[in-house]
């Protein structure tokens, strides 16, 4: 099983989507014999939704979850809103919010933001599976 595989959706997020979206996240792993990857790649794509659901005011977005030829797998959550993330290393200890893109950085292999041609953007990570 070394060729690409792709799962997409495209959906509105709410509250509770990410807990059903780790799963998807999951069970895919698990099908593509990647379950050491299931912590990492879980953890990051409740950042990511998390953020659709905080910034972006229709919560609309599309996720794409490849599989890469025995490398790993690539998560990308694509959105319509214009507003590019950052990476805030600065924070008071009080503050509520903005350790998202920290935390994605310190669980993921690689990461990044891609702008679109439509004014949106693409958020993605990839976790590397260590026997591949």
């Amino acid at each position: 099983m070394n060729e690409p595989i792709q799962y997409a959706m495209r959906l509105t997020v709410g509250a509770h989507s990410a807990r059903h979206i780790r799963r998807i996240v999951r069970s895919l792993l698990h099908e593509w014999e990647m379950a050491e990857l299931s912590d990492a790649a879980e953890l990051a794509v409740t950042e990511l939704v998390a953020n659709v659901v905080r910034h972006v005011p229709d919560r609309r977005c599309q996720l794409v979850v490849l599989r890469q030829a025995g490398a790993g797998v690539r998560v990308e959550v694509s959105d319509g809103c214009s507003r590019l993330l950052s990476l805030r290393s600065e924070l008071p200890p009080e503050a509520e919010g903005g350790r998202g893109l920290v935390l994605l950085d310190a669980v993921v292999d690689k990461w990044g933001v891609d702008r679109r041609a439509d004014g949106g953007k693409t958020v993605w990570f990839e976790c590397r599976n260590p026997s591949g």
